[in-house]
């Protein structure tokens, strides 16, 4: 390690949603703030190859979708054609708006930049090697690691063969249109995908190795989405594959097996959604941190090291981007309050939103998973089929599902399957993370003709 460039009060490796709020916020408080990464602006693989990227090529899919059903609003005319190139090339262009707007971020900022990879070389030493050649040793005196997620593979023969969410929506794509693609894994990743290229044309099948997609959500939600998405598309649930290989005939075949008997399925091309793992820095042991392992976190996402913080994707707890964001702004805020608890993560309000077609969100404890933790609990529900802007979408399968603590009345879960899901999932988080209970939800005036009527007319039904 050559001589130090400086020594900073924090140094931050990684400039997604984990760490460049916490940097900006830092900053702005008079913190020194070194911060590296390797893709050279801010947005991490969410503006990379993830979240942005995928919802561009999502709405263009929704807009044919849309036209597809001309004839249900007395309007005719053919549904458009498929510019896949043009699809692809669009969602560029919202990448690279994004890049400019994080640039202009970043110089307006107080924040020292890298971009480049960071390796820590000792208990408070860090090195960044940039794409000129040039390197920077730091001194810090607190460390965030925020250095995310990667899309993960099965351990299976041919994975390599296999596309994943990098491939697919990196700046730049160019593959061809997966028009039969078979897709490994039925949670939030593989039913996005699936739906999306549904809408597009695609004829996918999704293989699922567990009894129901999405794992782990409300087990109504998920039936629920199997039971409307399995009309387009085709779930093949309880497959364990076992491999992937070149077919004969060209594209590729996949290998799996099913109530005991081994099945094979072709397509042009495999998408593996098998979930994401997290990324580690270089060096991790000197932090005393157990290499090879998640780092533990506590309510203000400090690790086993005192001065060291690893928002985000980086401890597994809740890999998502907005859930990044507030866990990259608690520890922030413990930083500059010296470690002091002044701030917490509640993991249980984050809001989770799959974006498929029909949309399905979900927030804290599933119906099951209340009635285990208060054994009393209440729950309501709302039809979308009574739903005024539902029925002049010609949308009414779907339902919004609140679930009440019985002893206390609190909101602990809320669950919706249907149109705008993952925007009403937004005011449940709220209520949810507040403790409120049905008599604050219902004396909401939610605007008509909205869907989130039906949070005020389901919290109402509890109240009465």
């Amino acid at each position: 390690m050559g001589a130090p460039s400086g020594e900073v009060d924090v140094m931050v490796i990684g400039a997604g949603g984990a760490g460049y709020p916490a940097a900006f916020l830092l900053a702005s408080a008079g913190r020194q703030v070194v911060m590296a990464d390797p893709i050279g602006n801010l947005g991490g693989d969410c503006l990379a190859e993830g979240c942005i990227p995928s919802k561009a090529v999502r709405e263009a899919s929704l807009v044919r979708a849309r036209a597809q059903r001309y004839a249900t609003f007395g309007l005719d005319g053919p549904p458009p054609r498929v510019n896949w190139p043009g699809v692809l090339a669009r969602k560029d262009s919202v990448q690279q708006t994004r890049y400019r707007q994080h640039r202009a971020e970043l110089a307006a900022s107080r924040v020292r930049f890298h971009a480049g990879p960071a390796r820590i070389t000792g208990a408070q030493t860090i090195e960044v090697d940039e794409a000129d050649g040039a390197s920077h040793c730091y001194r810090f005196a607190d460390l965030i690691v925020a250095t995310g997620s990667a899309p993960s593979r099965l351990p299976i023969p041919g994975a390599d063969l296999a596309l994943t969410s990098h491939d697919l929506f990196r700046l730049g794509a160019d593959l061809a249109f997966p028009a039969q693609p078979v897709i490994i894994g039925g949670g939030y990743i593989g039913v996005e995908v699936a739906s999306m290229l549904h809408n597009l044309g695609a004829t996918p099948t999704v293989l699922e190795a567990t009894g129901e997609l999405l794992p782990g959500f409300d087990a109504e939600l998920a039936t629920g989405l199997h039971a409307q998405l399995g009309r387009r598309v085709t779930i093949v649930t309880g497959a364990l594959v076992t491999a992937i290989e070149r077919a004969a005939g060209g594209g590729y075949a996949v290998s799996y097996r099913r109530d005991g008997t081994q099945a094979r399925l072709t397509g042009d091309a495999v998408v593996m959604a098998t979930g994401r793992r997290v990324i580690l820095p270089d060096g991790i042991e000197h932090l005393d941190l157990t290499a090879g392992r998640a780092p533990e976190v506590n309510g203000q996402l400090r690790t086993a090291n005192a001065h060291v913080y690893a928002p985000g994707d980086v401890n597994g707890r809740s890999m998502l981007f907005h859930s990044a964001v507030r866990q990259s702004l608690v520890a922030a805020h413990a930083i500059l309050a010296g470690g002091q608890p002044v701030d917490a993560m509640n993991f249980g309000a984050v809001p989770v939103a799959v974006f498929t077609e029909p949309e399905a969100a979900h927030v804290g404890l599933t119906e099951a998973q209340a009635a285990g933790q208060f054994g009393d609990i209440d729950v309501t529900r709302y039809d979308y089929k009574q739903d005024a802007r539902a029925q002049i979408l010609a949308e009414t399968e779907g339902f919004i599902k609140l679930v009440f603590d019985g002893h206390s009345g609190r909101l602990v879960g809320a669950q919706v399957l249907g149109l705008d899901a993952a925007q009403l999932i937004a005011p449940l988080a709220l209520a949810v993370g507040a403790g409120h209970t049905a008599v604050a939800l219902a004396e909401v005036a939610f605007p008509h003709p909205m869907v989130s009527e039906g949070i005020n007319k389901a919290a109402r039904a509890e109240h009465a």
